[in-house]
């Protein structure tokens, strides 16, 4: 009877992230349209932010309960699970246009402070309170880069037919709730099945829990890329990235310092060769294509061997 209710709410669970993601895309790429914003600072902003949401609240919840290890663990390995996993598997059902500021200013940036995370950490063996000040600080001179993104718009915006206000701002709130709230649903009972036919709690970990928190970055990635909006596919994962190494490890470390074990400058150097593929596979045409997309599912499979027998 568990085991039945268990895969009855694991469908819900995936009806909730599809049709979640489907009303979040169209919420944000409306709001986006009208008010002459463009879709790319949408993606790397309020949906970035938004399915980054469960990496945020884990973190700073394990924080405040004195458990600050799991944070770089957690954010360093979704980061690379985003852009290996989640782009590979979205460049493998349809091809993703790339902006050119994307390619120019955002990517580099994200390895940037995946190189200044990786310093911090392992210079002192923690983040600590006036490293997490650097990171917000760092975290405010993006904020300052996509308010000027969004001052200067952009005028070649497809408009179409708008919905009323705040039937975009509906859709849009009752999209992430329903992405979050799905992830939890789909995360929890593919455990108890997991649990219930005999696999053991590492491999859960490293298999269930650790795609089940990406879970809403790979379904709106995939949504927005089937739906045309490409800016908001490839903003989502660059922007929750950022989001997730300057604002989640930066508050935490606010709040109390965050270990970072030696084990850690492997797992941020795998974080920075994932997004050296994807920024040099799409540096020619703008484009992400197949074969990179099959290139970063590879790479993530070794990466997975890597978890295995470490």
């Amino acid at each position: 009877m568990k085991l039945l209710l268990a895969i009855l709410l694991l469908i819900v669970g995936f009806v909730m992230l599809i049709k979640g993601a489907d009303w979040f895309v169209d919420g944000t790429a409306g709001i986006a349209a009208r008010f002459g914003i463009p879709q790319l600072v949408i993606g790397l902003t309020i949906v970035a932010m938004g399915t980054s949401a469960p990496e945020a609240a884990v973190s700073i919840t394990a924080a405040m309960s004195g458990n600050a290890g799991i944070t770089i663990g957690n954010i360093v390995g979704s980061n690379i699970l985003n852009v290996l996993l989640i782009l590979g598997i979205t460049a493998a059902i349809t091809t993703v246009a790339v902006q050119h500021s994307t390619v120019k200013w955002e990517m580099p940036f994200m390895h940037i402070i995946t190189i200044v995370l990786a310093v911090l950490g392992f210079t002192g063996g923690k983040i600590v309170l006036w490293e997490g000040i650097v990171l917000w600080a760092l975290f405010l001179v993006y904020l300052g880069y996509l308010f000027r993104m969004a001052k200067n718009g952009n005028d070649d915006e497809e408009e179409g037919e708008l919905l009323p206000l705040w039937k975009q701002l509906l859709m849009l709130a009752v999209g992430i709730v329903c992405i979050v709230l799905g992830s939890d649903l789909t995360v929890d009972n593919a455990t108890i099945i997991a649990e219930t036919l005999g696999m053991d709690d590492r491999l859960i970990g490293l298999t269930i829990v650790a795609f089940g928190t990406s879970l809403p970055e790979l379904v709106t990635s995939v949504t927005a890329a089937r739906k045309g909006k490409a800016d908001i596919a490839i903003g989502n994962i660059v922007g929750s990235n950022i989001f997730n190494i300057l604002f989640v490890v930066g508050t935490t470390a606010l709040i109390t310092p965050v270990a970072f074990a030696k084990g850690f400058l492997i797992d941020s150097a795998i974080a920075l060769a994932a997004g050296l593929i994807l920024w040099f596979g799409v540096m020619k045409e703008h484009k992400l294509k197949r074969p990179v997309g099959i290139i970063m599912l590879v790479a993530y499979a070794a990466y997975f061997v890597y978890l295995m027998i470490g």
